[in-house]
């Protein structure tokens, strides 16, 4: 076996003793002593469907560690329901816990010295958290998904959370039933598990088995279906012969396997968040990775899956269709994917994929990429006077992808949701949501409900929206987040004025405001930071430290 660093650690030098006895303590034996300590991160919690079945992936993870020769260790992380916290002060804290679950998987695996670290999570800051956590530790890692979960069921139709944010636009337009609101609250999660679509937590998931710190096949799986439980005691027989190999996740995490993730991301249709988190995990990784680079990405690879938010199906649609697997064999066999990067099985993204059959004709979840439903990704980087550092958009399926119109400018998400809700926002308007970056939200909000009720009154292709903040992976339509440089930090968005020309043009990639320089200029003169939100806690050291969303909201940045 590989050096152990934590048998050598306590067997040598003064601390010997007292070190061993506090693991005397805890059960060891002496033969104890000489296995490798592994740590299971464990994201269990009954705060959220998304996290509410992972103990019994926590446990199966434990007993097989043990079974095979391990020292198995469970600690916690925490986890912010970002469906729960929508539209509350609390959605401010969903960003943050990304950073607070870097911090205990790197403490926890640092302080105590351990040779490898298993992380489990369900809910969407749980992956990157895990993945930004595991690169710091640079022990060999491996990342288990909680899984998706199943869809809810009424009036002949799939239900998911999303369903629930567009029924309220519905029922405050009179397009709908309150009996069938009700209802399609009532039904909408059926069970635990991630929200359904390939939104935040689908998109990460997907994209850590491409990046090769997954067990190939296991992000698209429903928490409560069988399988997975099978799945997490294959990844903890992985991460043992990791261990002995000595096989980090910076061997790993290189920039042709961001680039493999990343293709996965636009072939899926996935979340606009994947480009805050993956700037953030290139950080950690010390990759040469900008914003750029997902624009450079977007125009080589097509979107393969048909999948909601802007398509038809599920997570658990894909999987039975093949699943990330056929994906990138898709991919890989048209030269799409760099099939040479290592993964946590040992084997490369080729190996990996030897032998599995041809993309199956009697599924209609994922295309051939001479058949593809756009021939271009569909994040996009957005630039201009508004946005020079960049802003994100999804810009496939939208009737009408370029959009002029008069300013609409709230200074926050209730007051923005409060105008639709009322029926003051129209047709042609573009909704300006500001002061909700990293700094000025702080915390970099999602905009789910202002989005959920656009499209629920029929105003999603018609209104643009944009903001400094942040998108649910559910969201679509005429939407422009991440706005950088933001508000709170001197951005243009900041001297927006109500009834300023601002255009959104997905065609031209252009975020412009319609304002000559010399009277940005004296508004700029003008202008002062507002105070700060917090002043303490965890909200004030945040808003404090953040990076710009161009950079992934980073912490620890220069």
């Amino acid at each position: 076996m590989a050096f152990n660093r934590r048998s050598k650690n306590i067997t040598e030098g003064v601390a010997r003793a007292p070190n061993r006895s506090m693991y005397y303590g805890m059960g060891y034996t002496e033969g104890d002593f000489g296995k490798p300590m592994i740590g299971v991160a464990n994201g269990h919690s009954t705060i959220t469907p998304c996290n509410s079945g992972l103990q019994k992936l926590a446990d199966a993870a434990m007993a097989e560690l043990k079974a095979i020769g391990a020292n198995p260790q469970i600690f916690g992380t925490p986890t912010i329901s970002d469906g729960m916290a929508m539209g509350t002060e609390g959605m401010k804290y969903s960003l943050v816990s990304r950073e607070v679950i870097a911090d205990c998987i790197e403490t926890c695996v640092g302080g105590q010295w351990m040779d490898g670290v298993l992380t489990i999570g369900g809910c969407d800051k749980n992956m990157p958290g895990a993945m930004m956590g595991m690169i710091r530790a640079n022990v060999p890692g491996i990342f288990v998904y909680g899984g998706t979960i199943l869809p809810g069921r009424y009036k002949g139709q799939d239900l998911n959370l999303v369903s629930v944010f567009e029924a309220v636009g519905q029922f405050s337009a009179g397009k709908m039933s309150e009996e069938d609101f009700c209802e399609i609250e009532k039904r909408a999660i059926p069970g635990s598990g991630s929200c359904g679509g390939m939104y935040t937590a689908n998109t990460m998931s997907s994209a850590f088995e491409a990046l090769g710190l997954s067990i190939p096949g296991s992000s698209t799986l429903a928490n409560v279906e069988d399988p997975i439980v099978e799945y997490t005691r294959e990844a903890a027989r992985t991460l043992y012969r990791a261990v002995q190999a000595d096989l980090k996740p910076r061997d790993i995490v290189t920039k042709k396997a961001i680039e493999n993730a990343v293709a996965v991301i636009m072939a899926t249709g996935g979340s606009t968040n994947a480009v805050l988190h993956f700037l953030a995990i290139a950080h950690c990784a010390e990759v040469d990775w900008t914003i750029d680079d997902f624009e450079r990405m977007r125009r080589k690879i097509p979107v393969l899956c048909d999948l909601k938010p802007s398509g038809r199906n599920l997570a658990i649609d894909l999987h039975r269709a093949g699943g990330i697997p056929a994906v990138m064999k898709e991919l890989l066999d048209a030269g799409l994917l760099n099939g040479d990067c290592i993964t946590i099985t040992g084997k490369t993204v080729a190996e990996n994929l030897a032998g599995l059959p041809p993309l199956r004709t009697d599924q209609d979840v994922i295309r051939p990429v001479s058949n593809p439903i756009y021939a271009e990704g569909h994040l996009a980087i957005l630039k201009g006077n508004l946005s020079p550092e960049g802003a994100v958009a999804k810009i496939t399926g939208l009737k009408n992808p370029v959009i002029t119109g008069p300013a609409r400018v709230f200074e926050d998400e209730q007051s923005a949701l409060e105008a639709i809700m009322a029926g003051r926002i129209k047709a042609g308007d573009v909704m300006v949501l500001r002061y909700l970056g990293p700094k000025g939200g702080p915390g970099m909000p999602e905009m789910l409900a202002p989005t959920g009720a656009l499209i629920g009154q029929g105003l999603g292709e018609s209104v643009g929206l944009i903001t400094d903040g942040r998108f649910s992976g559910g969201t679509w339509g005429m939407v422009v987040g991440h706005v950088a440089p933001e508000a709170y930090a001197g951005g243009v968005i900041a001297l927006v004025r109500e009834g300023d020309s601002i255009t959104i043009d997905a065609l031209q990639l252009l975020l412009q405001l319609h304002v000559d320089n010399a009277e940005l200029a004296r508004r700029r003169a003008a202008w002062q930071q507002p105070a700060p939100r917090y002043t303490r806690g965890v909200l004030a050291k945040f808003a404090k430290s953040a990076a710009s969303a161009s950079r992934g909201a980073v912490l620890d940045g220069d």
